[in-house]
């Protein structure tokens, strides 16, 4: 076979550089004179912060454990939570739109068509420019957030601006927690007063139903009288019998002696059968158990009120004092020059894109073409 003749440039080697040139040179070169020709500079202003919160012992821990009574309930959602989805959102930008002309801050590049704000009057338009200018990072419960702006003051005034919404916003949702911790102590507290209220009403209906203050105490002082009545026919048992055998048979002693065993049996048969009956028609164990339920109730009632005005003391204590705010770890900083748009970052980014790009462009020609 002949050998092969040496390479020479042929048309499809003059159509790949002329490739090159249009899809990489050119656009490079275009996007040089663009980024450090007509692009403004832009300058960042920084905070950090996160939500604090105060927290003191529940009244239902105070009391060991009663929260369950007093209604203690807690969120799922923390604080820092709400506020990172608050900075993306239209509310927030309305906001700040309020405070600062945000066309007018994100307009002072007029001859920046890429950089600059190009939207409308409809707050949409200041939205898609928010997300592209305002960038934040939620880490552990702090975020941080960098602000763009074609002036440092201006930059620094937005963040400012962010931080002092973001505090309303604690405040606001702190003054709900508040408000709705005493507005459910307030009704436990009242719900607990009625229980006791009903409570107190039936051990006193009880009382004048039955004509006694302590059943309790009044089967105690029978039992005492019992066990005296007792002891007293035990001695008089004992004198029948040294009497019987000292004495004579018709000797009046024994005579009286066994008539006062007859009266002490007599009086404590009838001081038994006050156990079984009072009045002859309710069993007094049967009222001294309907007073120790009724004694139950109101001790139990007692306590949930004890409880409940704990509970409303401590969500009134609350409610005078902030228990969460905004803790700011950076201030919102004022930029000394201007760090964005990373320049050369942003040539290399272009390059390497467009050179990945004409490659596989140049892949997919030859592998189309040795399929020919």
């Amino acid at each position: 076979m002949p050998p092969a003749s040496p390479a020479a440039l042929k048309s499809r080697h003059w159509g790949m550089a002329l490739s090159f040139v249009l899809v990489v040179i050119l656009p490079i070169l275009l996007s040089g004179w663009y980024v450090y020709t007509r692009a403004s500079d832009q300058y960042a202003s920084y905070v950090g912060f996160s939500v604090r919160s105060e927290s003191a012992p529940s009244a239902g821990d105070v009391l060991g454990g009663l929260g369950s009574l007093v209604g203690v309930t807690s969120s799922s959602t923390s604080d820092t939570d709400i506020l990172f989805k608050f900075i993306q959102s239209r509310d927030l930008v309305e906001r700040v739109n309020a405070r600062i002309d945000l066309r007018e801050v994100w307009s002072k590049a007029p001859g920046d068509p890429i950089f600059g704000f190009q939207g409308g009057a409809a707050l949409e338009g200041l939205v898609r420019e928010w997300d592209r200018k305002v960038r934040i990072h939620y880490d552990a419960g702090m975020i941080d957030l960098r602000i763009l702006a074609f002036a440092p003051q201006d930059a620094q005034n937005i963040a400012t601006a962010i931080l002092e919404e973001g505090g309303i916003l604690i405040n606001e949702l702190n003054d709900i927690a508040r408000e709705d911790a005493l507005r459910y102590a307030r009704a436990e507290l009242e719900r607990a007063q009625e229980m006791l209220r009903e409570a107190r009403q039936s051990v006193t209906e009880f009382r004048n139903l039955y004509q006694l203050v302590d059943p309790v105490a009044d089967v105690q002082g029978q039992i005492g009288v019992v066990t005296s009545l007792q002891q007293q026919l035990a001695e008089q048992l004992v004198g029948l019998g040294l009497l019987q055998a000292n004495a004579q048979p018709d000797d009046p002693r024994i005579s009286q002696t066994e008539l006062r065993i007859q009266i002490i049996r007599e009086q404590i048969d009838a001081e038994r059968q006050k156990f079984g009956s009072t009045g002859g028609e309710v069993a007094l164990s049967e009222v001294v158990g309907q007073y120790e339920i009724l004694a139950a109730d109101r001790q139990f009632a007692e306590t949930a009120y004890a409880a409940a005005l704990a509970s409303f003391e401590s969500a009134r204590s609350e409610a005078v004092r902030q228990s969460r705010y905004l803790a700011p770890y950076i201030r919102p900083t004022l930029a000394q020059e201007a760090e964005f748009p990373e320049r050369e970052k942003l040539m290399l980014m272009i390059a390497g894109f467009l050179m990945v790009f004409w490659i596989i462009g140049s892949l997919i020609f030859y592998s189309l073409r040795d399929r020919r």
